[in-house]
């Protein structure tokens, strides 16, 4: 079964999120959603399709998804998957694969990005609270995906920058 719905695919589905720098425009998400589908038709390891699936959220969340029971993505197809999209950011005017960012909801509803020590500089001035909406591009299952990519800063690893002192050591 090659490219599907997120819905049809398992809990246990491997996940990948890239998070876009920037919210993208709607051509951009049009780009962004064809071009993955394009290579997700194609997608293979050793030879074999792969049962995979991709969904955007907030403009800037592209979450791909492999069901790994009957065949999994290897370290070479991870690789185009990853090639495919760096090349697309020139034309998106947005990162998709650099990491280092940290993502959370403003009061006003907005997706924000920093990096972790102006996250920490943002939670000492009381703009990131344990209750803040935190976006964790770090899940690895279809589960955690659509359970707790978003949730309360308290309840993910983002809570360790809610009490660090800016400047500070930042891990």
């Amino acid at each position: 079964m090659p490219r599907t719905e997120l819905s049809a695919l398992p809990d246990d589905a491997r996940v990948w999120v890239f998070a876009a720098s920037d919210t993208l425009s709607a051509e951009a998400e049009a780009l962004l959603l064809s071009s993955t589908d394009a290579f997700l038709d194609g997608w293979r390891a050793h030879g074999t399709p792969l049962s995979c699936a991709r969904e955007l959220r907030e403009g800037r969340f592209l979450c791909v998804a492999v069901e790994q029971r009957s065949a999994g993505a290897s370290g070479c197809s991870i690789d185009g998957l990853f090639r495919t999209l760096r090349a697309l950011e020139p034309q998106l005017r947005t990162s998709l694969v650099a990491g280092g960012q940290l993502y959370w909801r403003s009061d006003e509803g907005v997706v924000e990005r920093a990096t972790r020590e102006q996250f920490a500089v943002h939670a000492a001035a009381g703009l990131v609270r344990t209750d803040t909406p935190v976006f964790d591009v770090t899940v690895s299952t279809l589960a955690d995906w659509r359970q707790s990519f978003e949730r309360p800063a308290a309840t993910s690893w983002h809570a360790r920058y809610l009490n660090a002192t800016p400047g500070g050591p930042f891990t």
